[in-house]
């Protein structure tokens, strides 16, 4: 008998402020921006998709869209959707071994 696989799905596991901002430290370090766009995503699907839209003063189809990798979001409507997600974003200094 084959086992069954239950397909995994990274939004169950982001449950609490510190794992989201681990997740997204994570993916900001390492600097692609459809990884990034898709993180965001997975925090919107975990906190409800339609909830995180309205708190953006955007349509839901529209948060889908920004949110899609290889879309050019704003910088404003990701400023917002941040928000929405109550969670900021913050500028530190590169430390020696991260520059190039």
């Amino acid at each position: 008998m084959a086992e069954k696989l239950i397909p995994f799905d990274i939004a169950r596991y982001l449950d609490s402020e510190e794992a989201v901002a681990e997740y997204l430290s994570q993916v900001l370090a390492d600097g692609d921006p459809d990884e990034f766009l898709e993180a965001v995503g997975h925090i919107a699907k975990a906190r409800g998709m339609a909830q995180v839209a309205q708190d953006a003063g955007l349509g839901r189809e529209s948060l889908y869209k920004a949110l899609t990798p290889g879309a050019k979001p704003r910088f404003d409507t990701m400023l917002r959707v941040m928000s929405a997600l109550g969670v900021r974003l913050a500028a530190r200094p590169a430390t020696q071994e991260g520059r190039s």
